[in-house]
């Protein structure tokens, strides 16, 4: 469960970075940041449940969707959440002619900070 702790606190600190780079108007680091929040605690959830760690990002978004199934408090949304935001940091590291748009990023960062209390309250009642 330490490590799945550990990954939750990565993704609060990624939450943080990406609404400081908002605020700045930094649209491409918001909309990355908010993906790698989404990443970690979708990381969480997959360890505390299996206790193994997928190798890649496509392996986490895959096992999370397969594990999401079996959790109501998981809306389709938030799985796809996931997908989406990878986008938006596919855009922020190699898109040379756009950027994250604020509204994306904005939305990214919402739908990632309700990820992560979502995941957080079903991991922590995992271990009681």
């Amino acid at each position: 469960m330490n490590e799945a702790k550990g990954h939750i606190l990565k993704a609060r600190e990624n939450i943080g970075f990406a609404r400081y780079a908002l605020a700045g108007e930094y649209t491409d680091e918001a909309g990355r940041g908010a993906y790698m929040a989404a990443f970690h605690v979708a990381l969480a959830f997959v360890v505390a449940r299996t206790g193994k760690s997928p190798k890649t990002h496509g392996g986490t978004r895959s096992e999370f969707a397969r594990l999401a199934r079996d959790e109501q408090r998981i809306s389709r949304e938030q799985v796809s959440l996931l997908g989406w935001s990878y986008e938006l940091k596919n855009v922020a590291d190699y898109g040379q002619e756009h950027s994250v748009s604020i509204a994306d990023a904005a939305r990214a960062i919402d739908e990632a900070s309700r990820l992560i209390e979502t995941l957080a309250a079903i991991i922590s009642d995992m271990s009681t």
